[in-house]
């Protein structure tokens, strides 16, 4: 029974409703509710009993009726993902609104669900599914990339382009490639490591290299993608804020008949020399506003890895700020 000032809740779970899903490993996900909202929650047979103040147990009560909800659809709740959900109810998190659940976009080769977790996420998703051109940018961790890949993978499912074309800036300021030891393939596979990376969880190491064999998924640095038409294709230019101009007008310039092409980059980290301009930062002004081509803005609030990626943003902006410096240190012209 409830003690006076307190109030208590019975949340009954549906059957079939997977109990695991709802509270997590080990009660992780009933932790993290009690940690964030004050209030206990305890399993009573097939129901979730919430104790605690009027305000937490409504808290309390609306994050178990989307898990039970979420649960019911099929997917997973990571702990971090409800952490970041109860501070958002609380109008204590960032800008990028965390949802649970949501539209799951592809299943990895591991099973994992591919879901957009925040609002600026799932603008993202919703700009390169309606248009041909999309420009993501943000900070790490937010999914740029990941999403992209993602995206691709779908596309390539449902039969709507016939491959993959993934590139970036094979090295940071010009593609000096000559001075790197090795065959060409030793030379750019360190540039490319994170497109790989993604590759082999959405499709698995054995398929990658089936499709990359039929050349169905194309991994290459971006000097390669010089003097070709890519069509029926879905291209991602990872890495975009270390193009020049002339490199980001050169890959734009690729793009052909039936395809999409996303452009992903964090311009706080430009690592091009002081005198030469980011063509990314230059498309965000040349290209705004014009028809079919779409810009996402992602922010710390759409941090979706380890919690402290977030908190590590945060801090690099107010220390950047404080000095009065613009992006990766440089100083304002």
């Amino acid at each position: 029974m409830a003690q006076p000032g307190t109030s208590e809740v019975t949340v009954p779970l549906p059957p079939g409703t997977d109990i695991v899903a709802v509270v997590g490993q080990q009660d992780a996900l009933l932790r993290v509710i009690e940690e964030e909202t004050g209030a206990s929650v305890a399993v009573r047979g097939d129901a979730l009993v919430v104790r605690g103040s009027p305000a937490q147990v409504d808290s309390a009560v609306r994050l178990l009726r989307q898990l039970i909800a979420t649960a019911r659809s099929g997917q997973m709740v990571a702990p971090s993902d409800m952490r970041r959900t109860l501070r958002r109810s609380q109008g204590l998190a960032a800008a990028g609104e965390v949802t649970l659940g949501g539209e799951t976009l592809v299943v990895t080769a591991s099973g994992k669900q591919v879901v957009p977790r925040t609002s600026g996420q799932r603008a993202y998703v919703e700009a390169m599914k309606h248009h041909d051109l999309t420009f993501a940018v943000g900070p790490a961790g937010t999914g740029k990339t990941y999403l992209a890949v993602a995206m691709a993978t779908v596309a390539l499912r449902a039969r709507s382009v016939q491959r993959i074309v993934l590139t970036r800036p094979a090295i940071e300021a010009g593609e000096k490639l000559g001075f790197l030891p090795g065959d060409i393939a030793a030379k750019v596979d360190p540039y490319l490591r994170p497109l790989y990376d993604a590759l082999y969880e959405m499709v698995g190491p054995e398929r990658f290299g089936r499709l990359s064999e039929r050349g169905v998924i194309e991994v290459a640095p971006l000097a390669f993608m010089r003097g070709r038409t890519l069509n029926d294709a879905f291209i991602i230019l990872d890495e975009a804020q270390n193009t020049t101009r002339e490199q980001m007008k050169m890959f734009l310039t690729r793009l052909g008949f039936g395809s999409k092409a996303v452009v992903t980059g964090d311009i706080t980290q430009i690592d091009l020399p002081r005198d030469r301009a980011s063509g990314m930062v230059e498309a965000r002004e040349i290209f705004r506003g014009l028809e079919g081509i779409a810009f996402v803005e992602l922010t710390e609030g759409d941090v979706v890895r380890h919690e402290l990626v977030q908190t590590i943003v945060r801090a690099y902006e107010r220390f950047e700020a404080s000095r009065g410096e613009g992006p990766s240190g440089a100083s304002p012209s």
